[in-house]
Formats: C-alpha cells, structure tokens, sequence
C-alpha cells in the first residue's frame, strides 16, 4: 500500500525533481504523518535512549570492555537492529519511514549512533540487497540479533574519497576455492567488535569486488583501536589482510561489481546520518533550553535575553528544516518502493528495486547528509555559547557533543565529495534527459533578459506567502547561476570545484526551505498547535536561505564572466533577489518562547 495521508497517496516524485517542480503539502509525508505504530516506534527509541544509553555513556566514552556490544544487544531485543532485515531472515522488513525513525530517536549519544548505524546499514545492507539466499541465511540472523556486529572496510590510507583506487587485491587460488585478499583498510567503524566485514577488494588488481569476511579468518588481523577527536565510545581499527583466504561463496554480489554495492549504500547511509543528526541535534537543543533556564545572570535567567533566544531559535528553525527533509525523503523512498511493488513480482522488487528506488534519491540523500551535519554543528557550537565556560569543561554534555559532531562533516563522504555529487548528479541527469533541467534554465534565462516588472513583492497578504516568494526567488537565482556556469564552462563545469559548490548549496537550500514550507502550510491547514512556530521558523529560514542564496549566486557570476555581462547579470540578480525583509527580531523571539515554554524542540 502507498503511504497516504487522509487518504491522498504521497507522489513518488522524480529525485531532484523539487527543482524544477511544485509541490501540495499533501502529496509530501511529515513527522505528522507517522502513524500510530510509527509514534509508538518514537516512543520506545526515546525511552531506549533516555534509560539504556544515555545513563551507560561514561562506561561507553571510557570504552568499556564489552559496554557498547551489550548495549547494542538490548537495542536488538527491541528490534532496532533488525528494521531494515526481511522477515524470512530474522528481521522485521520495516518500511523505510519506520527504519527512519528508529535511527531518529535513538541518536542521542554520538559514539552510540554511530556504531548502531554503522551496524544496520553500511554493514547489513549490502548483505540484504546482494546477498545469495546462503548468504542471508547464514549470516543476517546473526546480525539481526547482534549475536555478530557488523563492519563496513571500503576506506583505505591513500583512498578515503577517491574510493575506487584501492589497493587491497584479491586472487583465486590455484585450487579456485578461496580468494587470497592482501592490504589494509583504515578508519573502519566497529572494526574491534565485529564479527563481519564487509570488505572491498580488486580481483587480479581491475575488478573491484565485495568480500564477506568473518572474524578470525586466518590472515585478517585487527589494529589498535584509534584515539580520536570525537565519538570516543564507537570502535574504529585499521583492518590488515594479509594473504587472508576467502572461501569463494563469500564474493557478495557479483565479481567486478563492487562499486554498485559501495555507492548504493552509501546513499542510504548518508540519508541515516541525516537522520541521526536530526536526533543528536534535537537532544542537544533540549539541553540548551534547559541550561538557559536554570542558569541565571544580572538577576533573571539566561533564557530571557534577546541573544540567547536568538541561539535558541537558530538552533530549532535549522533543525526543523533538517527534519523536514528527512521525513520526505523517507516518504518518497517507500512511495517508490510501494509503486515498484505494485508493478512488479513482490520478491523480485524486494531484492532490486530496495537499492534502485534510493538511489532514484541520492541528490536527496546527498543534501540530506550535509545539511544534516551542519546543522548539528550549529546546534553543538550553540549550546557551547550557551552555556559558556561550563560548556568547554569535559564534564558536561556539550563538549562531547561538539567534539562529536565534527566527524559527521567527514564520513559516509565528506561534505566537499557530496557538494560535488549534488551539482554533478543534477547536471548529469539533465544531460540525459532525466531531468528537464536545460528547459527549465532556459525558461528562467529568458524570463531574467526581459525589462522588470516593479509589482511590489510577491506572495504579500497571503498566508506564508513572503517564503513561498522567497523560495520562488531562490529556484529562479539556481537556474540562472546553472545556466551561466553552463554556458561560461560547457562539459568542463565539473572541474570548478569552488562553483559547483555554490550550485551544491543553493539546491541544498531550495530542498530545505521547500520542505519547510509544505511542513508548515500542511499544519496550518490541519489546525495543529504548532503551525505558528512551524511558520515562525519557516519565515527565518526564508530570510536566511535568500541573503545565502543572494551570496552564492553572486560568486558564481563573478567566477564566470566580467566587464558589462557581469554587471548585467549582477542586475538581474539584485532584481530576482529583492524583498521585504522580515522582521526575524520578532521571529526568533516567539520561536524561542515557545522552545522555552515547552523546554524542547517546539514542533
């Protein structure tokens, strides 16, 4: 069944089609969408993170022999390790909003998220998506229950991005029942606690393959533990193989297609740390307010002035754009899968489509994955301001949290690698002709060379109409900025990192304020309690991602051209760019009220 609210199917839409298309608040999925199985999910993960994992973080931080595995394995009794598993192997097979959910709400401690999502998904899923029938049956129960944790070995010293040129190698034997695997991978999460990698490897030195590995395969070897800057609880070891043999069922998927395993799940785990970020930003918000309100100076507490409620209600406007998307993504996703399901043999798209209909959304995901870990940046580094001096003392929450945060910035792809997959995805789509991308530039470019219309701002008088302006003016500036860049470097564009940066995060930005708008006209039109606030964060976002926007466009011109068609085009510019600005004094206090009054995240 088609997820659907009041009965209104969510759209299956195109990825990246939010650029060049428009949305109704019903036809994209909310937090106010879960239903009443999902909500009780939310439930049991908070009360799982606020019993289990939260009271057991010195232990966990101190790395406590056996402390994250123990708790991995009461997260399992709950079913948490097991979403994302089908059925027949031990799992739930949850839909992918549920699976949402649990990765959510659980992320309160970082080193905990880090290792559950490590587990659930860079490590299981390639196993439930290529896996052979044996495969599953031998090794996805296992990992269902934690009895085996699992790891992902991709990233190597010399290959952290560039993924592709690794050097481990792997060679059939003479008798051709083992493959030997020579190298070592680096940085591999969980890595002194599993019991399965899943390890790549190039086949003859050219096919770039997976190899399921157990632990204590003769010739695999686990490093020392790293000392790192964050997520000090999580296991991360260097992995050496050396002359390490494989038996030859243990090749996953199929020999020289390893790269098709790598990067479909990589999508899938930036959309989760995405989502893991929502959470570990959400907690962190709570412990701002909460300090804020106890914390008092100059005879009142903290929270009643104006610039700690102005970190308040930046820290709760992001973090309701970053859930937003999630939430849409999620819904996008599974109303994919549920019309691939429908059209298909129900096994067949249980084994194809789960990998394709993500990877449909890996600008999404993409956007997700940065904009997600930024935001918790802000988050973190706020609640550091906040509480001053006490924040920078390693007793307290917030000084785990924003050494925390940073490695989010890094993994599942850096930031810089998924800036560049969003332009290039968009601009490799367009090309061909997947995404009406080159029309729509066109359309735009047209629009901008004719003489102004001075008609005042758009969308005034209308509820939300300001942002939905705003956002308008947004879309507009990308494709003018697209198409200038386009015709300034024609197929050379992906050489210019610095621009298609720019283009990265004016699309980034249009997805978050859309997603955003919909969330808040969809609570306006339901009557739910929280439409004002959602429309007071909503309206600081609008401000925010126009004067971005506004910034970004302006770098791209001037990387492109000179002289009079630089000075024309920054005129179009200022022109797409013009608005009333809202008075965000205003917006932020009632959005830091609010937080206040309920002592949390107010949506």
């Amino acid at each position: 069944m088609p997820i659907s609210v009041d009965a209104s199917p969510i759209a299956a839409a195109g990825g990246g089609s939010f650029l060049l298309e428009s949305r109704r608040p019903d036809e994209v999925f909310t937090p106010e969408d879960l239903s009443e199985e999902q909500q009780q999910i939310v439930a049991t993960a908070e009360r799982f993170a606020r019993e289990e994992i939260l009271p057991r973080a010195a232990a966990i931080e101190a790395k406590q022999a056996g402390a994250m595995e123990a708790l991995l394995r009461k997260a399992a009794e709950l079913g948490f390790t097991a979403a994302d598993i089908p059925e027949e192997y031990g799992g739930l097979g949850l839909d992918k909003v549920s699976s949402t959910v649990i990765s959510d709400h659980i992320s309160a401690l970082a080193s905990f998220s880090t290792a559950y999502g490590a587990h659930v998904g860079i490590a299981t899923l390639p196993l439930v998506w290529y896996g052979t029938k044996e495969q599953k049956r031998r090794y996805l129960p296992r990992l269902a229950t934690c009895e085996w944790i699992g790891a992902y070995g991709l990233s190597e010293a010399s290959s952290g991005s560039d993924a592709m040129n690794i050097r481990t190698r792997a060679a059939l034997s003479d008798d051709g029942a083992h493959y030997i695997l020579n190298g070592e991978k680096h940085w591999i999460t969980n890595g002194g606690t599993a019991g399965l990698y899943t390890v790549f490897a190039k086949i003859d030195g050219e096919k770039f393959t997976a190899f399921l590995v157990e632990r204590g395969t003769p010739g695999l070897s686990v490093g020392s533990e790293e000392h790192k800057l964050g997520i000090r609880g999580s296991s991360t070891c260097p992995l050496v193989l050396q002359d390490c043999k494989i038996p030859k069922e243990n090749l996953l998927g199929e020999a020289g297609k390893g790269h098709h395993i790598a990067f479909n799940v990589l999508n899938v785990g930036r959309f989760k740390l995405g989502a893991a970020c929502v959470g570990g930003a959400r907690h962190a918000l709570a412990e701002m307010i909460r300090y804020a309100k106890e914390r008092r100076a100059f005879g009142k507490a903290i929270a009643e002035f104006g610039l700690i409620q102005r970190k308040i209600s930046a820290a709760a406007a992001q973090l309701y754009a970053a859930e937003s998307m999630t939430y849409r993504t999620a819904g996008l996703i599974d109303a994919r899968l549920a019309a691939l399901n429908a059209a298909r043999d129900g096994d067949a798209a249980q084994h194809i489509d789960v990998p394709r209909s993500i990877e449909e959304y890996a600008v999404e995901c993409s956007i997700l994955k940065v904009y997600g870990s930024e935001m918790l940046t802000l988050v973190a580094d706020e609640l550091i301001a906040t509480m001053g001096g006490v924040g920078y003392v390693e007793e307290y929450p917030a000084e785990r949290c924003f050494r925390d945060a940073r490695i989010n910035r890094i993994f599942e792809g850096t930031n810089e690698i998924n800036r560049l997959i969003i332009t290039g995805w968009i601009m490799k789509r367009a090309m061909s002709g997947k995404l009406p991308l080159l029309a729509a530039i066109k359309r735009v470019m047209d629009e901008v060379t004719e003489p102004p219309q001075f008609d005042g701002a758009g969308g005034a008088g209308e509820p939300l109409g300001r942002e939905a302006a705003a956002l308008a003016a947004v879309k507009k500036m990308a494709l003018f900025a697209a198409g200038v860049a386009s015709q300034r470097f024609v197929t050379g564009l992906e050489e210019q990192q610095e621009i298609m940066a720019d283009l990265a995060d004016l699309i980034g930005h249009i997805y978050a304020l859309e997603s955003a708008l919909l969330r808040a006209r969809k609570l306006a039109l339901a009557g739910r309690n929280s439409a004002a606030v959602a429309a007071a964060m909503t309206g600081l976002l609008a401000d925010e991602t126009l004067a971005g926007a506004e910034q970004a466009t302006r770098r791209v011109l001037a990387g492109c051209g000179e002289g009079d068609a630089l000075q024309t085009q920054l005129a179009i510019l200022r022109r797409l760019a013009r608005s009333i600005p809202a008075d965000t004094v205003a917006l932020s206090r009632a959005i830091a009220r609010e937080a206040i009054a309920l002592e949390r995240y107010p949506v």
